[in-house]
Formats: structure tokens, C-alpha cells, sequence
């Protein structure tokens, strides 16, 4: 189970001019009291298949984080012109927040988006020199997220008593994913009958 769920991710400038910071605001729900700080990031990906290419726009540690629903407001200087290939520039990139306990990234938020030029002639015949001033990026607001389960040094409040060991290295799904109430196997073995 993880300690720290987000919850909501909202930008506060999409769109925005392909130069501008991006700045969003991040909800996120912790349920139990981390002895560090997380650390979140964000990424820029021009180019999928040339991770040499991914820009760290800024990085952020925040905490100590007290039980419940917190919320921070992040903002990320724009990726360098300089570094994304030109026939990577318009079109579709990937912008990623990623969240870590511990050097352990614990969930990967990823958003597509769409740079193209400001005006309709430049997009029918876009100029030979990119023109970064003129171009504007609009954030898909449907991300992508993975979680993924890490050791965490503390343990989510219960109501009864784990076997040692149940599901440590087990994937454990979200709360999102449940259709019913959790069970735990390991804690509420069925019923016995006739000796069977």
C-alpha cells in the first residue's frame, strides 16, 4: 500500500507560450508520518527514444509532510531550446512529474503535449529556422500514471495485524482500482469445515 496518493494535479498556466515556466499545483494525500522529505521533479521528453535528450526542469523537496491531504505549488523553468532536436520541437512531447520517498520514485504522473505556432499561417507553412517565441504548448489534462511499490519506513495505519512478510513484494493496486472491499487472504484465511 502506498504511504503518499495523489490526488489532483492542476495546471495554472495551460496553455501557455512554449517559453514560459510551467507552474501547476499539486494535491496529494499521505496516511501515515514520513521521517524524510519527498522529492518530486519534472521532466521534459522530446524525444522518446533518446533519454540523453530528457531535461530536468526543476526539482523540489517537500516535508516534513504531516498525516492527511497536503498540497504544494511547484513551478518549472521551460525546457532549452538548445537541446531538443528541430524535428522534435512541434508536435507531441511528454512533460513527467515524478514523485520519490527515499531516492525511490513512488508514482510517475506523464502528460502529453502539443507545441505548434501561435498563428495559421505559421502552422500551414511553418518557417525553416524555428521560431520559439511563437510557439504555444497546450498540457493534455489527462495524464498517465504509474505507481510503483517501494519500501517505505513506515508502516499505513491497520485495523489488525499482518502476518510477517504478507504482500511485501507483492503489486498492490490503487484505491481507484478496487471494485469492493480489500481482503487480505493472509489475515482472513476461509473458513475450515469437516477437517478439509
Amino acid at each position: 500500500m502506498s504511504i503518499v496518493t495523489i490526488r489532483n494535479v492542476e495546471f495554472l498556466n495551460n496553455p501557455a507560450r512554449f517559453l514560459d515556466p510551467y507552474k501547476f499545483r499539486v494535491v496529494f494525500e499521505c496516511i501515515a508520518p514520513l521521517k524524510e522529505d519527498l522529492e518530486w521533479k519534472l521532466i521534459y521528453v522530446s524525444s522518446p527514444g533518446n533519454e540523453e535528450l530528457d531535461q530536468e526542469l526543476d526539482d523540489c523537496l517537500v516535508g516534513p509532510v504531516p498525516v492527511g491531504v497536503n498540497s504544494f505549488d511547484f513551478e518549472g523553468i521551460p525546457p532549452d531550446p538548445s537541446k531538443i532536436p528541430t524535428e522534435d520541437v512541434l508536435g507531441v512531447a511528454a512533460l513527467i512529474l515524478t514523485g520519490s520517498y527515499k531516492e525511490q520514485e513512488f508514482v510517475r504522473v506523464g502528460y502529453y503535449q502539443n507545441t505548434e505556432y501561435d498563428n495559421e499561417e505559421m502552422k500551414e507553412s511553418p518557417p525553416q529556422k524555428i521560431m520559439f517565441d511563437r510557439l504555444v504548448r497546450d498540457m493534455n489534462t489527462n495524464p498517465r500514471v504509474t505507481r510503483f511499490q517501494i519500501r517505505w519506513d513506515v508502516s499505513p495505519p491497520s485495523q489488525g495485524t499482518a502476518a510477517a512478510g504478507a504482500a511485501a513484494s507483492a503489486a498492490v493496486p490503487s484505491a481507484d482500482d478496487l471494485d469492493g472491499p480489500e481482503e487480505d487472504l493472509e489475515m482472513n484465511p476461509p473458513p475450515k469445515t469437516n477437517g478439509v
